[in-house]
């Protein structure tokens, strides 16, 4: 996610007193004492960008201060390791990404179990990927695409931020369902995968519509199908894969909120009622438009549970891993 977009502090706590949110009714959590935000990516992340944007709302719903705590590593799972060995009283909260429901396929061995270690909160907000390339390529569209790839198998290359990355996983169901081989370019991180494609290097990424925007809109990517059922409201003419020919490649990069298993449902229901107020904040619902990305509305723990399905045959058919 584009930080420019988003205002960003070091280090977060913020106390209660909002004119406009009165502070829930309920007693305090974990009697009244912070509640830490613990964040599965860095500082300037998407993740990151999340959590700082909501944690002064939170602490206005709850009446009590929020703490923003970055602990990146293992793709996620050193924070998600330390959220679920924490008391469940709702005192630590993990801020993650679409990489939960994969890293259970790419891990043989997690300190936790997805599906036993959590209370899921919420998943905050869907952000759609957009297939771009090179400006100079000769695609124009996926159509094209396919045309170059059948007509040359192995021969045309995406990039990605690495291997069983979100670009990676992306490029792997692109290749699955369009019925196509493509080489996969593994990179230690998805910016300088996308300054090789702007540069030439690799002609294909799979990137984030928040982070990539700006350099589509300067013309320095073509953007060729978005990853979502709906067009993308940051950039309408581009169409989504469905309408480009490939159905079924929706692929979404997500934050889900989760505390520790074993959650008292009052702690539960108070946390879930303040994130919702939070999300339906307009200065909130206006960030993540602006980004390309919406507000999600459904089931947590349901789509969590969907995506691990999903991603997990993925890895498996496709012969998937880390090294």
């Amino acid at each position: 996610m584009n930080l420019s977009l988003l205002k960003r502090r070091d280090f977060l706590v913020v106390s209660a007193a909002s004119a406009a949110w009165p502070a829930m009714a309920a007693a305090d959590i974990a009697g009244g004492k912070p509640i830490t935000l613990v964040v599965s990516y860095p500082a300037g992340g998407g993740a990151d960008a999340m959590a700082r944007l909501i944690a002064p709302k939170m602490a206005e719903a709850l009446g009590q201060p929020v703490i923003v705590d970055n602990k990146p590593g293992g793709s996620g799972t050193i924070a998600a390791g330390q959220v679920a060995h924490a008391a469940p009283d709702g005192a630590t909260l993990l801020l993650d990404a679409s990489s939960f429901a994969v890293n259970p396929a790419l891990f043989p061995k997690l300190p936790y179990d997805n599906d036993k270690s959590f209370t899921p909160l919420a998943v905050l907000a869907q952000f759609p990927n957009v297939l771009v390339c090179t400006p100079s390529f000769e695609a124009r569209s996926v159509s094209d695409v396919l045309r170059l790839a059948r007509s040359k198998p192995g021969n045309l290359a995406y990039a990605s931020a690495g291997n069983g990355s979100a670009q990676h996983l992306a490029g792997a169901l692109f290749e699955q369902l369009a019925k196509v081989e493509l080489t996969h370019v593994p990179y230690r991180g998805g910016g300088p995968a996308m300054n090789d494609v702007m540069g030439g290097q690799v002609p294909l990424f799979f990137a984030n519509v928040a982070s990539s925007l700006g350099q589509i809109q300067a013309g320095r990517l073509r953007p060729l199908a978005v990853t979502a059922a709906t067009r993308c409201r940051a950039l309408p003419d581009v169409p989504t894969m469905a309408q480009a020919g490939v159905s079924g490649h929706e692929v979404l990069e997500w934050n889900p909120i989760l505390a520790p298993a074993g959650l008292p449902t009052p702690v539960r229901d108070k946390l879930i009622g303040a994130i919702r107020r939070v999300m339906a904040d307009a200065e909130v619902v206006g960030r993540v438009r602006s980004l390309g990305g919406d507000i999600f509305s459904g089931d947590p723990a349901q789509f969590i549970k969907s995506q691990q399905a999903l991603w997990t045959r993925i890895v498996k058919e496709r012969g998937i891993t880390r090294d």
